[in-house]
């Protein structure tokens, strides 16, 4: 299962770090509006991360991880999947999110992906990065592929692989067109190893720079505060984070 609605990223909170953020809604060229919540450093940052969150669309979790990316000097854009079924307004713990999941395409996931990248290149963002959970990893990984001049893709646990007849960013790797990072869990129940290794043989085929790095034992969602008995794969999957970025921008 994806994070619970009280979850928060197993991440320092860097005191006294100057950082403002606010709620927006943003456009995508089809003329969808739909939520996103931006965090922004003091010193103007060249460096953007475009947060896609799990099945449930934007709540708490994102909100504060994008406050850990900006503490840290870059601007940071999580957004909401369910603009064009659900709206813009804030949801409660009820909200049915399956039923909206399942009215999302690929191509509309990344047309909002596109409108948050554009917000932060206009906000003088240089360097873009996609950071993706479960559905949103996956997504993360179709950005490298979707055309928005990324500098790379960090996915979570994502699926790589072909669903429902739709081809994933397994199958899609020759069109993949930035450095990809996949943080995968090794007691995850439906990616399995051989998901991961042909996902990483696809890549390493279409000669896209890559590192698909499995945490043995993890459970789906191990990065979470609450799951502290796999805190050391947290530390390692988030500082392999700021290397990527560091390393790519």
């Amino acid at each position: 299962m994806c994070f619970e609605l009280d979850s928060l990223p197993p991440i320092p909170v860097i005191s006294g770090a100057a950082v403002s953020h606010d709620d927006l809604v943003l456009e995508a060229a089809d003329g969808n509006r739909f939520a996103a919540f931006q965090a922004v450093p003091e010193e103007p940052p060249s460096t953007g991360i475009v947060i896609l969150p799990d099945v449930r669309g934007l709540y708490r979790f994102y909100e504060e991880l994008a406050l850990r990316f900006a503490e840290r000097g870059h601007a940071a854009v999580a957004f909401d999947y369910f603009g064009r079924t659900a709206g813009v307004a804030k949801r409660d713990d009820e909200f049915d999110y399956m039923g909206h999941v399942l009215q999302t395409t690929p191509d509309s996931v990344q047309a909002d992906v596109a409108a948050a990248v554009a917000h932060l290149r206009a906000a003088g963002c240089t360097s873009i990065f996609t950071v993706g959970f479960c559905f949103g990893g996956r997504n993360s990984w179709l950005a490298a592929a979707g055309g928005h001049g990324l500098a790379g893709a960090i996915g979570f646990y994502g699926m790589p692989a072909e669903r429902n007849g739709v081809p994933g960013p397994t199958e899609r790797a020759a069109e993949i067109q930035a450095p990809i990072l996949a943080l995968q869990a090794g007691d995850d129940q439906n990616i399995t190893a051989e998901y991961n290794a042909a996902f990483e043989a696809a890549l390493a085929a279409a000669g896209v720079e890559h590192e698909v790095v499995t945490y043995d034992g993890a459970p789906h969602s191990f990065f979470d505060r609450k799951y502290e008995e796999f805190s050391s794969a947290s530390a390692d999957a988030w500082a392999r984070v700021l290397a990527f970025v560091e390393q790519h921008r």
